[in-house]
């Protein structure tokens, strides 16, 4: 079964996505709302995937996070935004990610980006 990290600053939107991986048939291993932490979640935890949205709590958002996951070693990322501007697509460009989603999202689309990882 594949570890899915969820980093989410929205409480309830991290809720219905923690809800939706479970539905899918994957195992949450963490949930965590500032970037900071995501890194430190990622070495400890070791997930498959991380579910990363960009704005987040504290000063370092989820594009720098994932930036400094990377420098760690390969993990897989899908990016989970409201943020759909050109500046946060050209940044996040510049990461390595499987995938990047548009909130709100669908239960399918979720499931379509997750099998890009398996």
């Amino acid at each position: 079964m594949k570890k899915i990290l969820i980093v989410e600053d929205d409480m309830i939107i991290s809720l219905v996505v923690e809800n939706m991986v479970k539905q899918l048939g994957y195992e949450v291993v963490g949930k965590t709302d500032s970037g900071e932490e995501a890194i430190e979640l990622s070495l400890s935890l070791k997930p498959d995937i991380i579910l990363m949205d960009i704005r987040l709590k504290g000063e370092m958002d989820g594009i720098d996070a994932v930036k400094k996951i990377n420098e760690q070693g390969h993990i897989s990322v899908i990016y989970l935004t409201g943020n759909s501007d050109k500046q946060s697509y050209e940044r996040v460009q510049r990461t390595s990610f499987t995938d990047m989603i548009v909130k709100p999202f669908t239960l399918h689309e979720l499931s379509k980006s997750l099998k890009l990882v398996i």
